[in-house]
């Protein structure tokens, strides 16, 4: 394979015939006669060779995208050490987005990950690590395979190194300083040259950091606040030793101590910034903390300890008191109180006996049981929960492009004002030449876009980790931006408001007796899934009522079902399907049948041979925090709606008990998207929250899906943020989270802009001619590192929130 092609083989979904195989090899050779492609339908794979210099592999797949089919990529987290600012984000990108391979690259700051969408028939992690030591920073190994304490040793070395430059910085620079000041009987030159001898090697020492990285950059034709830095310390340090040796400058240009003690500020700064981004990872810390490391099994009906590594699924766990379950599996055998407080937020242990689902990192409290595995490794739902909060933690909010924008510009329009800062003063306004230098200087230290570069990621890291510490999931930075400005919530009905488990409370026989009612409903019933069909199949067994079989079972969606019992067509359905079906419904059962519903209870007619043969009521009752929920949305100025297939009586009823006023009943389950859709339409902002399951297409269609969970029992992938616990506060809380997690990054954001718009003016001297105030080069580099640190500092805040909605609850 010559003249530069690249062999790409891509795993293909959608595929469904030998056809299907045509339609993606014309639809890739239309980009080009010089594309090869061959398409295998039995392994659902495509073989690529292309040219990268004249297509990307991103334009080959949104070829194979249009044409009605999905590419599966592999997906990679790596660890990358050496990045300060935001430039250096962009440049990274840059250089893994080069790799052929490489679909999509994103890198996080705060936590100094890189994640990657790629092909690894392509590109593989070794061009990957190649790319980002050539840009100059160190590739540390892929995430994953870094154990907690791999990572905490590696970042303790980054803190000790910095550490020992700027201390040994401050040590040497001080005392210089005093120096200038103290009158000694010694010439001017001949300590000039003193000064020169013991500050040569500290200073080289310190900032040899800030220089590496600026040459690093400059050789990858890119400039960063490395290259302005080390252009502020070197001719700080380049002046002084002209002036020592009296070229061009004069001993007046000694700025030995400003040098270095402006290295030793911009490492301190560093020091300091790094161990705050380190405390912004806690939350995925701690959470990968509750993963045991063995686990103990019964295997050939002995007990072995082994790696949680070489857990599979199928094997018998022992859970001793004390011990943490390793994954996630069914009780077999035993009762004992599981805390699932790290993972639901559920402060009470929950008894667990056989049948029981247990969970991965739990703890057992008092007693011994054994489970068997049904998940392990990425499967678990503690892995999943990890997966899902590093990811959101990547992800960046549609604010973020402003700041993004403004990096782009900074350094080119700082370079500007710190040269033509320099031109005025020296040239045009006949300032002296230190004093033109100073202010040079002090520019080019002050400016710092680092505070803009981690003013977005440090909030969404530290709030999507504060979410998930009070078991709320949030998918990706975009949900956060969205959900502080949603006008409406809507919520589904059954499951979501209400427990989701009717119970059967009338029943009112027409010409035949109770137990025969429910006797043929159950028959029919019984094939169904929804909830109200368990309830009356339930009903009939705790009355020891006969199931007969039943045959040509038929569902009407969301109006009913039918089914042939003992000989005789029994349909089992609402209003709607009986009008469709001409059954009558006599004038004492319809008064029977109103009542039920004015009394929040949901009336299921039965016909037997197209006549009515009686009505079974079934209620849900209300969840207990429901309406606590409702009323602080409410006050939170958001509009509620409530949407069900119930009829009108029935939902108004329960409308009434949480609080909703606005009530849109009688909806099938295919229509709630289009309902969603028509308030999205008249202008509203709308959240759905519903349980994930039948209401995927609305929880996809709303602006902001919430997906309640069950503890356990959570579907992660089910909406934009997932609420672990079955409790509506947290609906509430979750908001709150967003309102609180977007402010401070507003916050952030305007105190970066503010910072520069006020310093970079002050150091370039536009006081002076006022006041005869000048920002030394000192200061500027003291204020540079307190900004970054502001930032980070002020999204810290964010670990101790508590959404108004939990607070009082544990």
């Amino acid at each position: 394979m010559g003249n530069g092609k690249k062999r790409a083989e891509l795993k293909i979904s959608g595929m469904h015939c030998a056809t299907c195989a045509v339609t993606i090899e014309d639809a890739v050779k239309s980009l080009g006669t010089d594309m090869e492609v061959q398409v295998n339908f039995g392994n659902d794979t495509a073989v690529v060779e292309f040219d990268p210099g004249k297509v990307s592999l991103c334009r080959i797949e949104d070829e194979i995208h249009g044409a009605g089919y999905e590419v599966i990529h592999q997906e990679i987290i790596i660890r990358v050490g050496g990045m300060m600012c935001a430039t250096c984000v962009e440049t990274i990108e840059k250089a893994l987005s080069s790799l052929p391979g490489v679909i999509l690259a994103r890198v996080n700051l705060a936590t100094e990950k890189a994640y990657l969408t790629y092909n690894p028939s392509v590109s593989s992690v070794e061009d990957m690590k190649v790319k980002i030591e050539a840009a100059g920073y160190q590739y540390l190994g892929i995430a994953e395979d870094l154990s907690p304490e791999a990572e905490e040793q590696a970042r303790q070395r980054d803190l000790s190194d910095k550490f020992r430059r700027f201390s040994i910085g401050f040590a040497v620079s001080i005392p210089l300083f005093i120096l200038m000041f103290v009158p000694l009987p010694v010439p001017m030159h001949t300590l000039s040259w003193f000064m020169l001898l013991v500050s040569t090697p500290v200073f080289f020492y310190v900032a040899y950091p800030i220089f590496r990285a600026a040459l690093m950059a400059l050789r990858n034709r890119t400039l960063n606040m490395d290259v302005m830095y080390a252009m502020g310390t070197g001719v700080a340090y380049g002046a002084s030793v002209l002036g020592t040796l009296g070229i061009v400058l004069t001993h007046d240009f000694m700025f030995y101590d400003t040098a270095i003690m402006l290295a030793s500020f911009l490492i301190l700064g560093r020091y300091l910034e790094a161990r705050a981004k380190g405390r912004t990872s806690e939350a995925i810390r701690k959470l990968v903390g509750l993963r045991p490391r063995t686990a103990l099994v019964l295997r050939e009906g002995e007990e072995t300890e082994i790696s949680i590594e070489d857990v599979v699924t199928g094997d018998l766990v022992i859970v001793k008191p004390g011990g943490k379950i390793p994954v996630d599996g069914e009780v077999m055998e035993g009762e004992s109180y599981v805390d699932e407080s790290m993972i639901t937020g559920e402060p009470i242990p929950i008894l667990k006996s056989k049948g029981s689902r247990v969970i991965g990192g739990t703890l057992n409290t008092n007693s011994i049981f054994t489970f068997r595995t049904e998940r392990v490794g990425k499967d678990t739902v503690l892995a999943q929960i990890i997966s899902l909060v590093e990811e959101a933690q990547a992800t960046k909010p549609p604010v973020q492009r402003i700041a993004d924008v403004a990096v782009s510009y900074f350094i080119p329009v700082v370079l500007i004002i710190a040269i033509g800062a320099f031109a005025l003063w020296y040239f045009l306004l006949g300032s002296t030449l230190l004093f033109a230098l100073t202010a040079l200087i002090s520019v080019l230290v002050v400016a710092c876009p680092c505070a803009l570069g981690l003013a977005t990621p440090t909030a969404v890291t530290v709030g999507v980790g504060r979410g998930a510490e009070l078991g709320i999931l949030i998918r990706n930075g975009e949900a956060l931006e969205i959900a502080d400005h949603l006008t409406t919530v809507i919520f589904d009905k059954t499951g979501t408001l209400t427990r989701g488990k009717p119970a059967v409370t009338d029943l009112v026989a027409a010409g035949i007796d109770d137990r025969t009612l429910l006797s043929l409903t159950a028959s029919v019933e019984r094939n169904a899934t929804h909830p109200l069909a368990e309830a009356m199949v339930r009903k009939a067994e705790e009355l020891k009522v006969p199931i007969e079989p039943s045959g040509d079972f038929t569902t009407f969606g969301g109006k009913g079902v039918a089914a042939r019992v003992l000989g005789e067509e029994v349909l089992v359905g609402n209003r709607i399907l009986f009008a469709e079906k001409s059954v009558e419904i006599p004038t004492e059962i319809d008064q029977q049948i109103i009542t039920f519903e004015e009394g929040g209870k949901t009336a299921v007619l039965v016909s037997v041979a197209g006549r009515i043969a009686g009505i079974i009521a079934i209620a849900d009752t209300v969840k207990e925090t429901t309406p606590e929920a409702i009323s602080i949305l409410k006050e939170m100025g958001l509009s509620v709606a409530m949407i069900t297939g119930d009829n009108r009586r029935t939902a108004e009823a329960v409308g009434q008990q949480v609080g909703i006023s606005k009530v849109i009943a009688e909806v099938l389950p295919e229509d709630k998207e289009r309902e969603v859709k028509s308030l999205q339409g008249a202008g509203a902002v709308v959240a759905f929250v519903g349980d994930g399951i039948n209401d995927a297409p609305a929880l996809a269609r709303a602006d902001v899906g919430i997906a309640i969970g069950s503890g356990t029992d959570v579907a992660i992938e089910s909406g934009d943020i997932v609420l672990i616990k079955d409790d509506l506060i947290d609906a509430a809380a979750a908001i709150q989270l967003s309102r609180k997690v977007m402010s401070r990054i507003k916050q952030n954001i305007f105190w970066a802009f503010a910072y520069n718009a006020l310093l970079i003016p002050l150091a370039a001297g536009i006081l002076y001619p006022f006041t005869g105030y000048t920002f030394s080069p000192v200061l500027a580099a003291f204020a540079m590192a307190a900004s970054s640190v502001t930032v980070v500092s002020l999204s810290l805040l964010l670990k101790r929130y508590i959404p108004p909605a939990k607070k009082g609850r544990s």
